[in-house]
């Protein structure tokens, strides 16, 4: 691999393969997954794919590198529904954060990383301002 986008190194900490647990408010119960996190040939953008164990929760692939144009790093998602979304993305200081302003479905997300497990919010906004609990995801290293 050549040298990595230095903007992506903080990502390093989410490299790898993770077990997941989520749980949404219009849902009972807990939906096991895993998600990977793993450097595209060239070290220039990261790939993560998720699988969900329902078919009520979308399996789903990302790039995450550097936009096109502008500065900062983007995530474009792609899921089985068919849906396309770019999010912005960032990974500073342990706390990866996600966000989408998109009228009527603004969404953020936030994380606390740690080494072997941590815990990841979603929320969404129909209203602007008006954030609601939405998607909350558990993750633990797989070795």
């Amino acid at each position: 691999m050549t040298d990595r986008d230095p903007a992506l190194t903080s990502f390093d900490a989410l490299i790898g393969t993770w077990a997941t647990e989520a749980t949404h408010p219009k849902f009972d119960g807990v939906v096991p997954g895993s998600i990977t996190f793993e450097w595209l040939e060239g070290g220039h953008f990261i790939v993560q794919r998720s699988r969900n164990d329902h078919e009520l929760f979308p399996d789903a692939i990302c790039v995450i590198g550097a936009p096109e144009v502008g500065d900062g790093l983007v995530m474009e998602y792609f899921d089985s529904r068919g849906v396309r979304r770019t999010y912005g993305i960032a990974l500073e200081e342990g706390v990866l954060r996600i966000w989408r302003d998109a009228p009527g479905f603004d969404q953020r997300y936030a994380a606390t990383l740690a080494t072997d497990v941590f815990e990841g919010l979603f929320q969404l906004a129909e209203t602007p301002g008006d954030w609601k609990d939405d998607l909350r995801v558990t993750y633990r290293r797989r070795t």
